[in-house]
């Protein structure tokens, strides 16, 4: 069965963006190291997973900077965008998932093909998260604290245990955090 890996950038405070979606506190400066371990998360995917209000931003931007670094993957690689109000992609090599989430992503995991990475808003993650749909989180925390802002766990109706599996750090200040959910 395939899995689905969650790669989020994160504060030290555990906030993905500001109160108002900001993402000026992310460390723009990644070192060779980083951008390998990212080419190597990203290696054994055929499949990027999206919530609605991430796509309408994320898809158009790697479109039109084709020749940016990390460009290939985000361009070439198949998206399914989680939505209840788009009735149609503009997109390449996207389709929409209209129905039950827990659904859509067990059968998306039962699809022959690589692994499928999230990557998303607070609400999207938060509900992947709610609904222990992610076999593997890669937590990219930023050497920043920001006070308040949006959280990908805020809808967890009881606890949920991770195993850490390992833990990188990068020139940047950066720290990865692999975690897998500890199955009971």
């Amino acid at each position: 069965m395939r899995k689905l890996k969650l790669q989020v950038q994160m504060t030290v405070d555990g906030f993905i963006a500001g109160p108002n979606g900001e993402m000026d506190w992310t460390s723009a400066e990644w070192d060779n190291e980083l951008k390998k371990y990212v080419g190597g998360l990203t290696e054994s995917v055929d499949c990027i997973i999206l919530g609605r209000k991430l796509a309408q931003g994320f898809i158009p931007y790697w479109a039109s900077h084709p020749e940016q670094e990390g460009a290939d993957i985000f361009n070439g690689t198949k998206k399914v965008v989680f939505t209840k109000t788009l009735e149609k992609s503009e997109w390449t090599d996207t389709v929409l998932a209209k129905g039950d989430l827990v659904e859509e992503i067990a059968q998306l995991k039962k699809q022959a093909g690589q692994d499928m990475i999230a990557y998303g808003g607070a609400a999207f993650v938060s509900a992947l998260i709610k609904h222990r749909l992610i076999d593997e989180l890669h937590l990219f925390i930023n050497p920043t604290a920001i006070g308040s802002g949006m959280t990908i766990f805020k809808e967890l109706d009881g606890r949920q245990n991770l195993k850490l599996v390992k833990s990188t750090s990068f020139d940047s200040g950066i720290v990865v955090l692999k975690y897998e959910p500890k199955r009971d």
